[in-house]
């Protein structure tokens, strides 16, 4: 009696429940109409009918039981509701894709009638492919190649010209997407034309023959090229002429003229450039004589550069234009006039050099003699002036003392006055060093000309046998200033071959002196160096310093760093003489500090490295689950107040404006990344200036006046409009304004005002009256991070002023800080009216010099993911 009891209490409660959820079932197929319950009311309906049959205890475990049959039959029921609608879904665009599907063969099929209707022949280059599609009809026209394999070798089926001219089209379609059309000769004298364009990212070329009126404007175009080669050809040639020359219409004003025309006169292109050249007397002339003959030619003096000038006039002339050549001929005369003057011209000339030089003719009697010569044997004018014999002025030095000491002076005349004799066998040159009995040493050089003329030459050497020998004085310094020396030094000669060196040079190289004192050549000193360094880049770049042209050389440098663990500075220098001077420093123990130096110089970058990636990682690992809690806090929000309460909305509240402030700074520190890497992209378009900072304003006009802050804007309604990126000068503006705002005092002002201090400059100023920013900090307000409140309610997270300047720098712009403590503080952010897109060196300038930052790329969250609600401004206080 217990057991059937306790079944019957079992099932009224299971039918129950299957009743409930039955009612639910049905619910979610009936149509919702204005006379039936809906689904909810009716599951609720069904829920209360079965809790209201259960009028008695329940023990636990049924409890339970009952749970799980109740959450199995709910996932059912749900699981068949979605299977329903996922089917009507598939099915819906199953259909839409057929008949897109449909749509596109139908264009295809036009697409491939109309490539038909022509003769023609298509290649398309794919953005991904090196190798292009072609794509010909078997009857296209005879002008192009038959086979599509000789389609792009342009060289074997048109013209050389023609052919350089598309493959250099062709070049910069691909690498740069520009169109061009244009008409080619084929090699058989056809004409083809080419037109290239640019379709979805592909390279299309379109190859088709001309006929009719085209192919007549190809050859009349062909005809054009030909004869402006032919003209171009002309003016080369008359450019080329050293002779002016001049072409004028038929008014007789100048329209063309040579370079040697525009040097001789200095104007090109003038009306009055041939007037001005010739004179009215040799207009005329020309005139004349061209009416009498047909060409005009006379002679002309003119002066040019203030230096008198003969030319040859020629000119001709038809009915529409004239043309004249002007050939000039002074040189010829001044030839004949240089010729009258080269003795005098010689004779001063050798009046002013210090050598002694005496001219003899073959009659053995001064014909010449230069000052001199005078002075060094004071020798009379007058005695000179008498044409004094060979022999007879030996004599007269000898009587005074001033020739050489001889033992038998006669047999020594004899000698001197044997070169004059062409039968002598003595040699037509004779040099010899006469010790003067005063203390002087003269070079004595004498030769014969063939015509027995005999020039002496009587030099005194004294200084420079003084300079010799204090030379050598020098050079012993110089020796041991060098062996005084810690730098290798080693000289080489022209020949290649070692001239001078050093001991700290074999002492570095660990050279034996012995080797070093037979001259070696550089190939044998390489040879020996290269147990300690053997870098084949080294040496050769010394082997050419040394042994290359006089021309090609130039000074090097390079650092040695040797297997014995030392380190070597080289210097090659080139020598004026030819030869070429190598050092060698040993810096072993300062590059072992540059090396400390420079390790720790790489540690810390690599530290500056790992603290921005970690700021990224973190900025953009929070972004997700931010973006989540504002979505959901959002939704939360919008619920209705039944659901609800205030408190709850007022917490809501908290925690979507707190949520939207701290996904507003990592948004501003993934920009600042962005902008590091040089990747940040600005949509340039015209910005309404008045506009952008109203906009601005208003987003901040309910901040204001919670504050008790006055906003005065001051922009003028025709202040028109400039290039540049509106969402970042929003943002720009926005940032600015808030940063006034918050450190502003209440009943305080904040200015905005735009204006342009000339046409190719806008510039935005925000002014506040706040606290101002003192002097020692005024120049990290702009850096990452730094926030200064000096006292005020305000203290943001230092981003703002930061984003200012870098989207101000991007646009090419610069941003002036004016603040005193106690004065405000006044912003001001200029652009350029005309955006000016930025270069690479001006992207690696935005790169920061602390360390390489890698940015990671923004999350973009899928479409059934809640988004906080944002303005498109600036998105926290700054």
């Amino acid at each position: 009696m217990t057991s059937s009891r306790r079944a019957k209490v079992r099932l009224r409660p299971v039918t129950g429940l299957a009743g409930g959820l039955s009612a639910v079932l049905l619910a979610s197929y009936a149509p919702a109409t204005g006379q039936t319950p809906g689904p909810m009311e009716e599951a609720r309906a069904g829920i209360e009918a079965f809790l209201a049959s259960i009028n008695f205890q329940i023990r636990q475990e049924e409890l339970a039981a009952l749970s799980l049959l109740f959450g199995i039959l709910a996932f059912a029921v749900t699981v068949a509701i979605l299977l329903v609608r996922t089917r009507r879904r598939l099915a819906e665009e199953i259909r839409l894709g057929a008949e897109r599907t449909a749509e596109l063969n139908a264009r295809i099929d036009r697409a491939e009638m109309l490539l038909s209707a022509e003769q023609q022949a298509l290649v398309v280059w794919m953005a991904d492919s090196e190798t292009p599609e072609i794509h010909a009809e078997p009857g296209r026209s005879k002008a192009l190649p038959p086979r599509d394999g000789d389609l792009l070798a342009f060289g074997k089926w048109l013209e050389p010209e023609s052919a350089l001219e598309l493959e250099a089209a062709v070049a910069l379609l691909r690498g740069r997407g520009e169109s061009f059309n244009l008409m080619l000769r084929t090699r058989s004298g056809g004409h083809v034309e080419a037109d290239g364009r640019t379709a979805g990212g592909r390279a299309v070329l379109r190859l088709r023959d001309l006929a009719g009126q085209r192919r007549e404007l190809a050859e009349i175009y062909d005809g054009y090229k030909r004869l402006m080669r032919e003209n171009e050809t002309f003016r080369t040639l008359l450019e080329a002429l050293p002779a002016p020359v001049w072409l004028a219409d038929a008014d007789d004003r100048t329209t063309w003229t040579n370079t040697a025309f525009r040097r001789a006169h200095g104007e090109t292109g003038s009306d009055t450039g041939a007037r001005a050249f010739l004179t009215e007397e040799a207009r005329r002339s020309l005139a004349a004589a061209r009416d009498e003959t047909g060409v005009g030619h006379i002679q002309m003096a003119r002066s040019i550069d203030n230096v008198q000038r003969v030319f040859d006039l020629y000119e001709v002339a038809t009915a529409r234009c004239a043309g004249g050549i002007a050939i000039d001929i002074t040189d010829l005369e001044r030839l004949s006039r240089e010729l009258s003057r080269r003795e005098d011209v010689h004779a001063r000339t050798l009046n002013q050099i210090s050598a002694g030089i005496a001219v003899f003719g073959p009659d053995r009697r001064l014909a010449f003699y230069n000052r001199a010569f005078r002075e060094i044997w004071s020798l009379e004018d007058d005695f000179l002036a008498g044409a004094p014999g060979y022999g007879e002025i030996l004599d007269r030095l000898r009587g005074a003392g001033r020739l050489p000491e001889q033992a038998d002076y006669r047999d020594w005349r004899s000698r001197q006055l044997a070169i004059f004799d062409a039968r002598s066998p003595q040699s037509t040159d004779d040099q010899a060093l006469w010790h003067l009995p005063d203390g002087r040493v003269l070079r004595a050089a004498r030769n014969r000309q063939s015509d027995g003329a005999v020039a002496c030459l009587f030099e005194d050497i004294s200084v420079a046998l003084d300079l010799e020998s204090r030379l050598v004085a020098a050079t012993r310094v110089q020796r041991e200033t060098l062996e005084a020396l810690d730098e290798g030094i080693v000289v080489f000669g022209s020949d290649g071959r070692m001239r001078l060196h050093n001991p700290a040079f074999a002492a570095i190289w660990k050279l034996s002196p012995e080797g070093l004192g037979g001259l070696p050549h550089v190939e044998e000193v390489i040879g020996w160096c290269r147990s300690l360094h053997d870098d084949r880049k080294v040496w050769e770049m010394l082997r050419g310093a040394v042994t290359g042209l006089t021309d090609s050389r130039e000074a090097a440098t390079a650092r040695l760093e040797r297997r014995d663990g030392s380190v070597i500075d080289m210097r090659v220098l080139p020598l004026p003489d030819g030869g070429t001077l190598v050092v060698f420093t040993d810096i072993s123990a300062s590059a072992r500090m540059e090396r400390a130096l420079r390790d720790r110089n790489e540690a810390l970058l690599t530290a500056a490295r790992i603290k921005n990636e970690f700021v990224h990682k973190v900025s953009y690992e929070l972004r997700a689950p931010l973006t989540n809690i504002i979505g959901f806090a959002q939704l939360m929000n919008d619920m209705p107040e039944a659901e609800l309460g205030e408190r709850q909305r007022e917490y809501t509240g908290y925690i979507l404006s707190s949520s939207s402030a701290l996904l507003a700074i990592i948004n501003d520190i993934l920009d600042l990344a962005t902008i590091d890497a040089g990747v940040m992209e600005l949509e340039i378009a015209q910005v309404d200036i008045r506009g952008a900072a109203l906009a601005a304003a208003d987003a901040l006009r309910d901040r204001s006046a919670e504050a008790s802050i006055t906003l005065d804007i001051r922009i003028p309604e025709d202040i028109g409009a400039f290039e540049a990126d509106e969402k970042r000068i929003r943002q720009i503006l926005f940032n600015l304004l808030s940063n006034a705002i918050g450190f502003s005092e209440s009943g305080q002002t904040v200015r905005l005002e735009a204006r342009r201090p000339d046409p190719e400059t806008v510039a935005f100023t925000v002014a506040d009256e706040g606290r101002g920013i003192p002097k020692e900090v005024r120049d990290a307000v702009f850096e990452r991070f730094e926030s200064y409140s000096q006292g005020a309610r305000y203290r943001g997270p230092g981003l703002g002023l930061s984003i200012v300047k870098s989207f101000v720098e991007l646009h090419g712009g610069t941003v002036d800080l004016v603040s005193e403590p106690g004065r405000g503080t006044t912003v001001t952010c200029t652009f350029p009216a005309r955006h000016r897109a930025r270069g690479a060196a001006d992207a690696r300038m935005m790169e920061p010099a602390a360390a390489t930052v890698y940015t990671l790329p923004r999350r973009t969250p899928p479409a059934n993911e809640p988004r906080p609600s944002e303005e498109g401004l600036g998105r926290h206080p700054v």
